[in-house]
């Protein structure tokens, strides 16, 4: 049963899923990034997930709505964490100082292999459409994942903030 689901995965697959790897491996060391370069990576997973729920579910209500409530979810509660441990801003350089991590990864396998499981579930099945649960679990899943990203990008984006200054009582 693998190796037929891995015979007619198309190539690009594979191409995505190593391209991926490697920059979940980048995401692993400490690194200087600007704020465009600091937005790049939740964007473009954003973009993923997003794709990944429309090109599965098409413009079904019940699966945008589950994705875009994780997501969003994920999000607001992310606002209320503490700048990420590790992370700095240099004014001078207008650069962040990221501390490097394998979560990333872990969300990006997260959001490539629901969505690989998505569409092989359909294949064996032969149906154009999952079950409302298995729909709804694979999209908070990946509305999950994105908010991830997002919230992480947001905690490191909160180190370029300037210190507040502390008055003295005279």
């Amino acid at each position: 049963m693998i190796v037929q689901m891995l015979k007619h995965t198309p190539l690009w697959v594979f191409g995505l899923f190593f391209c991926l790897i490697y920059l979940g491996y980048l995401q692993s060391k400490p690194r200087l990034v600007s704020r465009p370069r600091l937005a790049i990576l939740p964007v473009s997973m954003l973009c993923l997930s997003l794709l990944g729920v429309w090109s599965s579910f098409g413009t079904d209500f019940i699966a945008f709505s589950a994705w875009a409530s994780a997501l969003a979810a994920v999000v607001a509660l992310g606002m209320a964490l503490p700048q990420l441990h590790g992370t700095s801003y240099s004014f001078e350089s207008r650069r962040f100082t990221v501390p490097g991590s394998w979560l990333p990864l872990a969300l990006m396998m997260s959001i490539f292999f629901t969505k690989y499981a998505v569409a092989v579930a359909k294949a064996v099945s032969g149906e154009a459409s999952l079950s409302t649960v298995a729909t709804v679990a694979a999209c908070l899943v990946c509305g999950l994942c994105s908010g991830l990203f997002f919230v992480r990008a947001i905690r490191v984006a909160k180190t370029a903030r300037p210190p507040v200054a502390h008055r003295s009582a005279a």
